[in-house]
């Protein structure tokens, strides 16, 4: 597989007075400026009662992007599944599916994305859900795209996931640890590594992941992704004014903020890092998190980082 850019965003609270409903509409004009850069994906994150970040829910940003976008592929970054009903996740995102067919990635969390309080205002359950959700979920997604029958036999065998269609969303894992990654390959699904979550390289989560890889009904090949955070200014020195200019988040280690702000720079040395990064990795495809800290420098960063695609598209 050719490597790959792509984008990740949480619609962040741009730092000139902004709003968390700007970060909503920013994040749509964040999308369009990477569907015409050329980036492959564009996904959106899922964390709740986080003040800087406006982005508890990836299914309704997803299908607002279906309608300002063409062509660039559209997914979550991710869904944290043990906060919902597997049927209902299911539902949403054939819908989503229906809206824009072949363009939905549906990427799950096994974390809540949000602290223990707010995890019980969710009524969310416990991250040990997870391979049980994750069966069903996929159960039905199957099923309502008519690849493979629900199961016969099982409990749940005569609720259908609607809207049925012909075809259904690629599913992915996102991923913080080797374990999970490997979690990911024996399922036979798409993994993606969060190194600015981990705040760890990605490598040794993309090795166990292709170890563990079994062919499934869902992917015939492994397709591992790493995602992390850069910021690229017309000039290093510039760079750091708008990393200055970044909120720190509450309670983060020093060496941990270091870790998820060290890629920055100008465009070229940006560039280098990721390419470098790639090549590390082993991945096939790497998410980047513009960390700039309004709509204009998270545009621009993008603009310096499709530079270098071409590049490693043709190698």
């Amino acid at each position: 597989m050719t490597p790959a850019f792509s984008v990740l965003d949480l619609s962040p609270v741009s730092a000139e007075g902004g709003t968390q409903a700007g970060g909503v509409r920013d994040t749509l004009e964040v999308a369009r400026a990477a569907e015409r850069l050329g980036y492959r994906r564009f996904w959106v994150a899922e964390h709740h009662s986080i003040e800087h970040l406006s982005s508890p829910a990836p299914e309704v940003l997803i299908a607002a992007l279906t309608q300002a976008t063409r062509s660039i592929r559209l997914g979550s970054g991710g869904v944290m599944l043990p906060n919902y009903s597997p049927l209902k996740v299911a539902e949403v995102f054939m819908e989503l599916e229906a809206l824009a067919p072949g363009r939905i990635d549906l990427g799950l969390g096994r974390a809540l994305g949000a602290d223990y309080a707010t995890g019980r205002a969710l009524g969310s359950a416990s991250s040990e859900v997870f391979p049980q959700y994750f069966a069903l979920l996929s159960a039905w997604l199957l099923d309502a795209s008519g690849v493979e029958p629900f199961p016969a036999g099982h409990p749940f065998s005569s609720v259908k996931a609607n809207p049925r269609g012909p075809s259904h969303p690629d599913l992915f894992l996102l991923c913080s640890s080797a374990d999970s990654a490997r979690f990911a390959g024996m399922a036979g699904v798409g993994m993606v590594f969060a190194e600015f979550i981990a705040r760890a390289d990605g490598a040794p989560a993309v090795a166990a992941y292709r170890e563990a890889f079994q062919p499934s009904i869902w992917r015939r090949e492994p397709c591992a992704g790493v995602a992390t955070i850069a910021l690229a200014a017309d000039t290093a020195a510039e760079a750091e004014r708008l990393a200055a200019m970044t909120p720190r988040r509450p309670g983060l280690p020093e060496a941990a903020e270091r870790f998820i702000r060290r890629i920055r720079g100008d465009g070229a040395a940006v560039r280098a890092f990721l390419a470098e990064k790639l090549a590390a990795t082993g991945a096939d495809e790497l998410f980047v998190m513009s960390g700039g800290p309004t709509l204009a420098s998270r545009i621009r960063s993008l603009e310096l980082i499709a530079e270098g695609m071409t590049a490693a598209d043709s190698g």
